[in-house]
């Protein structure tokens, strides 16, 4: 049985993770940091299936002790601030905890095993003002937040270290995914979840920034698999993983609607608060290396995606607006 490690577990992607790798047979056990709420709604379901441990990205020491604890053969590091808009309020603490986190875990996991293998959790926030279309895994970085910023350090740490130590570490480069689990600050759900408060009549608008923006949206079901994949590698390399397919926050929106019947246009308003300082237009990844070398196809369609996350939040809001994270794909 092999043992996993990972960091951000009560996050989307990490509870997608935990449940893959369950399914794959691992000893699955997450690092979860003390705060003044607990916050396992998205692994509830599986708490009993995994272990947890105490650390902290900006605490060198505790996740030497984790090491030490779970003696795991693969991490997967997860964990960071994750929210774009958050780190123009919190620079600081976003190149701390996203940039220099990664350091102390590869540190860590060089000291205590080399042989360790390690996932660092790249963006393609990297991408930012993007120098080429599509975004392939040469394309040059042009990060345009701190949080793009931050990730840039954490993927050239994780080559450095890998190049430098000869540790197994890769970078995924993910483009947005998303899931009926993602936090409620992140557009996708936003949208989602007011589409389906105003369906039910629990609220009357929705504000948001630029609907001109352009993503590649895919289902964090089908990317966590993409995780697992590039570790199982006979030699590490970074993989972009991405759909390939590009869709303005305007469809997004307009996708949402009509899945409850409503036209966007009488509820929608734009508002400047929302708009980032610097803007990140038109994101679409090129995940042909994923593909050819790996096998990796993601598999849920961008239609698809926002019916699921859309059914889930009526479906939730219908019954009080309890968290059901383990009734949906």
């Amino acid at each position: 049985m092999k043992t996993a490690l990972i960091t951000g577990i009560t996050g989307q992607d990490g509870s997608y993770l935990a449940e893959f790798l369950l399914e794959k047979g691992y000893r699955v056990v997450g690092l979860v940091r003390r705060s003044s709420t607990l916050n396992f709604e998205r692994i509830a379901h599986i708490q009993e299936r995994i272990e947890l441990l105490s650390g902290d990205l900006t605490d060198q020491n505790s996740l030497f002790v984790a090491l030490q604890s779970c003696n795991p053969d693969e991490v997967y590091n997860l964990g960071a601030q994750s929210f774009v808009q958050a780190s123009w309020t919190q620079p600081i603490l976003t190149g701390n905890v996203t940039a220099l986190g990664v350091t102390r875990l590869l540190e860590a996991v060089r000291v205590f095993n080399p042989r360790i293998r390690f996932y660092q959790a790249s963006s393609s926030e990297i991408f930012g003002k993007v120098q080429a279309v599509p975004q392939r895994e040469d394309t040059p970085f042009y990060p345009r937040s701190p949080y793009g910023v931050g990730k840039v350090y954490g993927h050239w740490i994780t080559v450095n270290y890998r190049e430098s130590y000869d540790l197994f570490a890769v970078s995924g480069i993910l483009f947005n995914h998303e899931s009926p689990r993602r936090g409620l600050e992140f557009v996708t759900r936003k949208v989602t979840d007011a589409a389906a408060r105003i369906k039910l009549g629990l609220s009357k608008e929705l504000r948001l920034g630029n609907l001109d923006a352009k993503r590649d949206w895919g289902f964090a079901g089908d990317y966590v698999r993409a995780m697992w994949l590039m570790l199982q590698q006979s030699t590490p390399s970074d993989y972009v993983i991405a759909t390939g397919q590009t869709h303005s926050v305007e469809e997004l929106v307009n996708t949402a609607f009509t899945r409850v019947g409503l036209d966007w246009r009488e509820y929608v308003i734009q508002d400047p608060r929302f708009m980032r300082p610097a803007e990140v237009d038109l994101l679409i990844g090129d995940a042909t290396r994923a593909r050819t070398e790996m096998g990796w196809e993601p598999e849920v369609s961008f239609e698809q995606l926002i019916h699921m996350m859309i059914d889930a939040d009526l479906e939730r809001l219908s019954q009080g607006g309890r968290f059901h994270p383990y009734t949906v794909v």
